[in-house]
């Protein structure tokens, strides 16, 4: 057998970790001898960029075997102080050097604690050949390649380079700006050839396209382009939950960028102004694919020559796509129901809460714990978010709308059903249907908290035995604003109004023990908060609930259900929310908003 070098053993070590497999080491070992020496690359920059093998797992082994110091980031201080010395080594360097700089994900951090003449600087492939070529532009006599994760490092990067958005830059260097400004007739007709005309002489198409990036680059949920009198148009971003305006465009007809919307989407009818559509947009943005779905709806407004529309773009970025079952903040007793709920072979599983309060993304991260090669699993969705590996997603369109796809997947020997939303009672009976008969099923419903999803079930016309024996676990979900560490305030034990606190929920001992805060603001987030957390409330059906159910007859006692449930261990959405504040992560009045008495 052939002697096998240092990179060889980076592959052998990464297929026994089962980062990779036997067929993606073959092939990238052969990509690799067909390379010239000159410019070759080692193996982890093959089967990274190549294969699309994940970035860190690869890297961490690379620079275990090259004996690379690794810096966690998350773990350092990385506040202004430390961006501004980050940022006085980039601003210094040619050109040239900061965007080779940019290429190799790398950045000049601190100086050796031990040496203080030695600069520390991180990189994501710490064998990057570009790493010297940038650092000796520093003007430093020593420095050290320490290995950082890809996202802690593309985080800091941003900070200190912000990244360009060059659909904004060539909007900001139109000459004039946009101004449309199409005559419209009394009788309410469009003049398309006008508009068409106006739209390709205009910056329009850069302003949507710039929406897009920008929406995805500041962590926005949702993109907002609502009609407005007076040829404006406002685009809000939806950021940790709230509605924040980024632009206004003026002097220009709402049809106009309605229509650079529509023809940017698939599936949506340009011409249509008089129903809503649903479509789709798929883009490239910083080297990875997003995509967003496109609800366009008409309005109503005081100008009756325009015809007006709404319309919201839903980002789905996969980055954030949560699939540990441990980061999803499940607390408490919650943690070990819904655990034992999802590792049952049979019955159904229940998301409820209001739109965007991230059942989804439980829902997903529930799917990818019991997704296995050895079962079927079926999703019926509309609109399907997120694609989700090891899973078959049904189309929902025209010719098989989502009765149909529901009615279907009885006969599709299923293991592993997703119910996107159980929203009458044929897709309840099917729903409770699949999880007596075998079937571990997954959906929502909308409604307050968990017990009243109950009383909705029963009142779709669901016999109560059915309910109490199908169902495993019910879980109420709300989203509540985290906030900034930054600029987050203690509140002096001495300014606590402890009959507030206490009438809220809380107790002498949570006020006593516990340092509680309020939010303050700053440059770095939005009026105190930045990014959310999930609160949870979960229902799990044990034998006295169940019988509780049951036994109902006429009518299913919702405070009988919650009283019982809470004697068996039921943490309320107000109890969980209570313990986020316990936790320093959010404020009273953040939980207020979010819950109401138990």
């Amino acid at each position: 057998m052939a002697q096998i070098d240092i990179t060889d053993k980076i592959g052998f070590a990464l297929l026994k970790k089962g980062v990779i497999d036997y067929e993606t080491l073959e092939k990238s070992l052969k990509v690799k001898e067909s390379e010239g020496t000159r410019n070759r690359r080692n193996l982890g920059q093959i089967l990274v960029h190549d294969f699309n093998a994940d970035h860190d797992a690869v890297f961490k082994e690379v620079a275990d075997l090259y004996a690379f110091r690794e810096i966690s980031l998350s773990e350092e201080k990385v506040d202004k102080p430390r961006i501004d010395f980050i940022r006085k080594f980039v601003d210094s360097l040619p050109d040239n050097a900061r965007e080779m700089l940019l290429q190799a994900k790398m950045l000049p951090f601190r100086f050796d604690e031990k040496q203080p003449d030695k600069l520390v600087i991180v990189a994501a492939d710490p064998t990057d050949r570009r790493i010297p070529l940038v650092a000796r532009n520093f003007g430093v006599k020593k420095y050290e390649v320490a290995y950082c994760k890809l996202r802690e490092l593309q985080n800091a990067l941003e900070q200190v380079v912000p990244p360009e958005n060059e659909f904004l830059k060539l909007l900001s260097e139109a000459d004039g700006g946009i101004e449309v400004g199409v005559g419209v007739d009394d009788d309410v007709s469009v003049d398309e050839e006008a508009l068409e005309a106006e739209i390709s002489k205009s910056a329009l198409i850069n302003l949507v396209e710039g929406s897009l990036v920008e929406a995805v680059r500041q962590g926005a949920s949702d993109i907002h382009i609502i009609a407005k009198e007076g040829n404006r148009t406002e685009f809000w971003f939806r950021l940790d939950g709230n509605l924040k305006l980024w632009h206004v465009q003026e002097n220009t007809w709402p049809e106009a960028v309605a229509a650079v919307v529509k023809d940017r989407s698939k599936n949506v009818d340009r011409f249509e102004r008089e129903m809503s559509q649903d479509g789709f947009i798929q883009r490239l943005i910083d080297d990875h694919m997003i995509r967003f779905r496109v609800s366009i709806m008409p309005i109503v407004g005081i100008e009756y020559r325009h015809k007006y529309e709404s319309i919201v773009i839903r980002v789905l970025d996969d980055r954030k796509v949560i699939t540990d079952l441990e980061k999803l903040g499940l607390q408490g007793p919650s943690i070990a129901a819904f655990k034992k709920a999802i590792e049952k072979p049979q019955g159904i599983v229940i998301l409820t809460g209001p739109t965007g309060s991230g059942k989804s993304t439980t829902l997903v991260a529930a799917l990818h714990q019991v997704i296995d090669p050895t079962v079927n699993v079926l999703t019926v969705e509309e609109p399907v978010e997120y694609i989700i590996k090891g899973a078959r997603q049904l189309k929902i369109g025209t010719k098989m709308d989502f009765d149909l796809a529901i009615r279907g997947i009885l006969r599709h020997d299923p293991d592993i059903v997703l119910v996107g939303e159980m929203r009458d009672k044929t897709t309840a009976e099917i729903a409770i249907k699949l999880a007596n008969t075998g079937h571990l099923t997954f959906s929502t419903l909308h409604t307050n908290d968990a017990p009243s999803a109950v009383s909705r079930l029963y009142k779709m016309g669901i016999e109560p035995f059915l309910i109490a024996y199908a169902i495993n676990i019910i879980v109420a979900q709300r989203l509540i604003r985290t906030l900034c560490n930054s600029c987050k305030r203690p509140i002096p034990k001495s300014e606590i109004d402890r009959e507030v606190f206490l009438k809220f929920g809380f107790t002498d001992e949570d006020i006593d023990s516990h340092t509680l805060y309020e939010a303050v603001g700053c440059e770095k987030c939005n009026g105190g908060y930045k990014g959310r957390a999930a609160i949870h409330e979960a229902l799990y059906f044990t034998r006295e609930v169940r019988n509780m159910i049951v036994k109902a007859g006429g009518e299913i006692d919702e405070e009988a259900v919650r009283v019982q449930a809470i004697k068996d261990g039921m943490w309320t959405l107000r109890r969980s929310g209570i313990e986020r504040c316990k936790e320093g992560r959010t404020t009273m009045e953040e939980v207020a908003s979010a819950t109401t008495d138990d």
